[in-house]
């Protein structure tokens, strides 16, 4: 089956030529020109990632993210302005995992959605991959090929960029991650987000943990320094 992805632009040239592109890739292309009428489409035939141009009448793509994040971990790419730098980082900050500024290259596009899919864990898993893809650190439980988080055995919904940051964390208890570290264990390496979108992320997935355990305190703040995820 065909990985499905969700193209919102209101300029029609833009809909026209990468869905066009999208399609000769393999994919399979849902077309929306404003917000209003995405969100709709979205709830009724989920996407497995949607591309999704910032300024739109109607519904602009970061009140459309907004709504998205609600009730979705869906993997979100903004297309840009080339002087958008305050959308980039709201995006980011919002829960977007990519941008792309306008004028783009189609090619360098086709390769951001391929990386977001993997860093998602999109598609079926292939022989071999199982119980290595599985990383246990007390209650918490990722499952790298599903893109799956558990905490205590509820199952909590994260972003491709929140899993990334858990994982980099959970991979080495007591050990601490500065902002940069993380930044490239979430990051492709020409993202650049400062300090303030790592803790954005860090702080909204606390909150979702903790929706499930009042309790939780696995991730520590060394203020000055960075995170690190408890041994215990």
């Amino acid at each position: 089956m065909a990985t499905k992805v969700a193209l919102v632009d209101d300029d029609q040239n833009i809909l026209t030529t990468v869905s066009i592109l999208l399609e000769s890739e393999g994919f399979e292309v849902d077309k929306y020109s404003d917000g209003e009428e995405a969100l709709k489409g979205l709830a009724d035939s989920p996407p497995d990632l949607a591309v999704l141009d910032i300024k739109m009448p109607r519904m602009d793509g970061m009140e459309l993210l907004n709504r998205l994040r609600r009730t979705s971990s869906l993997p979100v790419i903004f297309l840009t302005s080339k002087d958008d730098e305050i959308d980039e980082f709201l995006g980011l900050k919002m829960g977007a995992d990519d941008y792309i500024r306008k004028p783009f290259s189609q090619r360098l596009l086709v390769e951001r959605i391929r990386t977001v899919l993997r860093r998602h864990g999109a598609g079926k898993e292939s022989p071999g991959e199982g119980e290595e893809d599985i990383l246990l650190r007390g209650k918490l439980k990722l499952d790298s090929v599903r893109h799956a988080c558990f905490w205590d055995g509820k199952e909590v919904t994260l972003t491709v960029t929140e899993f990334m940051l858990l994982h980099a964390l959970a991979l080495r208890p007591g050990h601490v991650k500065s902002r940069d570290q993380l930044m490239d264990a979430a990051y492709d390496d020409n993202i650049y987000v400062d300090d303030r979108t790592i803790d954005s992320h860090i702080k909204r997935l606390r909150k979702k943990i903790k929706a499930t355990d009042p309790d939780f305190s696995a991730i520590e703040t060394l203020y000055g320094v960075g995170y690190r995820f408890k041994e215990k």
